[in-house]
């Protein structure tokens, strides 16, 4: 399967939760999309639905494919502590995912965009790999030559979110990444029991 590039808020719908940011689209039409879309009685979903919409939600939110997700659950397996937990931790340490919440993109899409467009280095290095893990310590900037870019200055003008485990400076367009979120700190709506149950048949 291609990664989804159609429209966010179908998919927001889709979901009953605004996964992509603020969207007046959603905030007018909150039930799911389709013509008996408003009406439609649900069937009362199994628990097997629920766990698979969850694990839909997070992928849909952090854009990746189906089994970038399944390597990304193995991986946070093999580590120690709460699996649910780090599986979000890795997530957030995507370097588009970085560059999103830094403010230097609008959105993950964008983002992943300027990632792969060569725009943005890793500790003074060009990296265009979106799904590249951000570590402790590592500081992500803007490269010198797309300082002037329109679409980064104003998402930078508009940045009003700022994370306890980042960093910014202004003046330098840069940022580091100072240490993996706890749980309690990652704003997304996302239930991560659920993904572990999931995997766990």
């Amino acid at each position: 399967m291609a990664r989804y590039r159609g429209p966010q808020t179908k998919i927001a719908r889709k979901f009953g939760d605004p996964i992509f940011g603020a969207d007046k689209a959603f905030e007018k039409k909150k039930y799911p999309p389709g013509m008996h879309g408003a009406n439609k009685r649900r069937k009362k979903q199994s628990e097997y639905g629920i766990q698979l919409q969850e694990k839909q939600k997070a992928k849909y939110t952090y854009g990746l494919l189906e089994k970038q997700f399944a390597n990304l659950f193995e991986t946070a397996t093999r580590k120690k502590g709460i699996t649910g937990e780090i599986l979000l931790q890795l997530l957030e340490a995507r370097l588009d995912n970085v560059v999103f919440r830094l403010g230097i993109a609008p959105s993950r899409r964008a983002a992943r965009q300027l990632v792969g467009h060569r725009h943005i280095t890793v500790n003074g290095e060009v990296v265009n790999i979106p799904s590249y893990t951000v570590r402790p310590g590592d500081i992500v900037a803007v490269r010198e030559k797309s300082k002037s870019l329109e679409v980064i200055s104003e998402s930078l003008n508009g940045r009003v979110n700022t994370y306890s485990w980042l960093e910014w400076d202004g003046q330098k367009l840069e940022g580091k990444f100072l240490n993996m979120p706890e749980r309690d700190m990652i704003p997304e709506n996302i239930k991560e029991q659920l993904i572990v149950e999931l995997y766990s048949k």
